[in-house]
Formats: structure tokens, C-alpha cells, sequence
């Protein structure tokens, strides 16, 4: 049957429109139960938190909808019609299906919620991490957290295969197919072990020399070799090339050569001299610690919990 003939002297037959327009919402078919169970309005509508007269209004409107009257109203109460009796059956039957909608959600809430998976580049992983997770176990005890340690390309990697919920990178651009915000900042610094001559300079380093110096280097694909070669518009040919912050700080101090990481992971070497940072001339070696996700999967459950901590974190700011 055609629109046109779907219509007749201006009226909409009853299957024309969609059926959220044609099949009255979950709240008042709630109203009509209770004004079933109880055989008044006003005690229905003070059992659904709503006034009386909102209560009145919400039964005219679905007995305008469905085109039958209701509810007959007295001074002794409130009492179904013989359509009314019809429609509080239905009503009956799609509230209990409402209701088991409502519990197969909140099981896959509860699934989802039982779970972390997070993805971190090596930096976070070992130097900011461990704070947050313990703040989101304090809220979240229940929660089964398990966490990827690897480069940036990893984690983005581990995110658009869907091994990892959130993740966590150093690098200086996100990954297509990823969304992010900044959660924290850091910086590089050039460490040296008190023995090398770059200790015992007066001056600060000459980028140009930084860049042609074979150092002690993370992988290809980590956060802090990418900001360091394009901070340097390039680098020289690595003195030793190591897959973890914790290599390259042990090769750093043991006299390998020069090095350059985080801030964060150096604090304790350099204040008991086992590394001597080397300040450097003519770079900014500043980065943005980021959060990501897969693009169009915000962060939900423990995961959006885990993103806001990060977000309080002194270190955050």
C-alpha cells in the first residue's frame, strides 16, 4: 500500500509510522500497571515518582495514542475498561521483556567490568602505571587487570586487534585508527656515567653533536627514539641498540656510552651519581605522554575510570 493510500481525510492508518511512534513508551505502560495493582492514580503515580496531575496527562496522551480509552476515573478510584484490561496484559508482557533486556545488559556490563586490559609503552608501564592501578584497585578491587608492556607501535597494534582496551604512548603522533588526550608530559634528558667526558663539561652539548654521537638507543617504533630523532632531525648509527628503559639505563651506567631517557626513569640514578645528566644546546627534548583508544570506542567501565585517574595524577598535570 502506498503513502497516499496509507491516508485517508488527513489521518495516518494505524501501521503507517514507525513503531516507537505508534507503541506507547515504557514509563507510562509502568503507570498503567501500577494503576492496575493498585486501583488509583494518584497511588500509581506516587509509586513511579511522578505527580498526579503529570500521571493524569501521561494516561490521556497513550489513550490518544492507541485511539481507546483506558482507565475510567471516579471518586472511588481508578478503574480499567474492558481495553484497558487488553492493553494492561500487553503492557504486562513487554515490561517483563524490558526487564530481561535490562539484566542481559548489565551481565555484559558486569563481563566488561571484571576485565582491564591495558597496552603501555615501557615508560608508563614502569614509571606512572603502577600508581594509577593501584588507585583504581582501591575503587575497583573486583577487577581483573592485566597489562601489555612494548614500544608504541605495540600498543597500537595490541589496540586495533582488540587485545587491549586502553593503551598508553610516548610517541609524536597517534596511529590511524586510534583516538587520544594527553594525560601527562615528560621529559628526555642526555645521562652519561660519571667516568664519560661529556660529565665534566662546562657547556652544554651542541644539538648537532648529540645527533652525531652513536648513543645507547631503544628500538625503532619506541616513543623516545621517535621524539629523538625528530628532535635532531636525525640520529647516528646506535652505539647499542636495547628493547627496554631498564637496559639502556643499566648499559648507561655501567659506561656503555651516552644515553637519553625519561626523566622519570633516571630521578634516583641522578641523585646518587651514578648517572650525570648532560645538558644539551639548541633542542627542546619535551614530549606528551597520550592515552589511546580505538577511534569510536570511548573508554567505558574501568577503563574510563583508569583515563580519569590519570587525568588527577599530580604527574598528569
Amino acid at each position: 500500500m502506498s503513502r497516499s493510500e496509507g491516508q485517508e481525510n488527513g489521518r495516518t492508518s494505524p501501521g503507517a509510522g514507525s513503531l516507537a511512534h505508534r507503541v506507547p513508551d515504557l514509563g507510562a505502560l509502568e503507570l498503567l500497571l501500577a494503576v492496575a495493582r493498585l486501583g488509583s492514580l494518584g497511588a500509581a503515580a506516587r509509586e513511579v515518582g511522578i505527580t498526579q496531575p503529570a500521571a493524569s496527562s501521561r494516561i490521556r496522551s497513550m489513550e490518544r495514542q492507541l485511539g481507546v480509552a483506558l482507565v475510567d476515573r471516579s471518586l472511588r478510584g481508578s478503574r480499567l475498561t474492558d481495553a484497558g484490561v487488553l492493553v494492561t496484559d500487553w503492557a504486562r508482557r513487554v515490561v517483563e521483556a524490558a526487564e530481561a533486556f535490562d539484566a542481559g545488559a548489565q551481565a555484559l556490563r558486569d563481563r566488561r567490568d571484571s576485565r582491564l586490559r591495558v597496552a603501555a609503552s615501557m615508560t608508563i608501564a614502569e614509571y606512572l602505571l603502577p600508581g594509577w592501578l593501584l588507585a583504581l584497585r582501591a575503587g575497583r578491587p573486583d577487577t581483573a587487570v592485566s597489562l601489555l608492556a612494548g614500544n608504541s607501535a605495540a600498543v597500537a597494534e595490541r589496540l586495533l586487534s582488540d587485545e587491549a582496551d586502553l593503551g598508553f604512548v610516548e610517541g609524536l603522533t597517534v596511529p590511524t585508527g586510534l583516538d587520544s588526550v594527553v594525560v601527562a608530559h615528560d621529559h628526555l634528558v642526555v645521562v652519561t656515567a660519571p667516568g664519560h667526558p661529556w660529565a665534566r663539561r662546562r657547556r652544554p652539548l651542541p644539538a648537532a653533536e648529540l645527533a652525531a654521537t652513536p648513543l645507547v638507543l631503544r628500538e625503532k617504533g619506541s616513543g623516545t627514539r621517535q621524539v629523538l630523532d625528530a628532535a635532531l632531525g636525525g640520529l647516528a648509527r646506535p652505539l647499542i641498540e636495547l628493547s627496554s628503559t631498564t637496559a639502556v639505563k643499566a648499559s648507561a651506567v655501567g659506561g656503555a656510552g651516552p644515553a637519553v631517557l625519561s626523566e622519570l626513569a633516571v630521578g634516583e640514578e641522578l641523585a646518587t651519581r651514578r648517572l650525570v645528566s648532560v645538558p644539551v644546546d639548541g633542542v627542546r627534548l619535551r614530549r606528551d605522554l597520550r592515552a589511546v583508544w580505538r577511534t569510536g570506542h570511548r573508554p567505558a567501565g574501568p577503563a574510563r575510570e583508569l583515563l580519569g585517574l590519570t587525568r588527577k595524577s599530580p604527574k598528569g598535570r
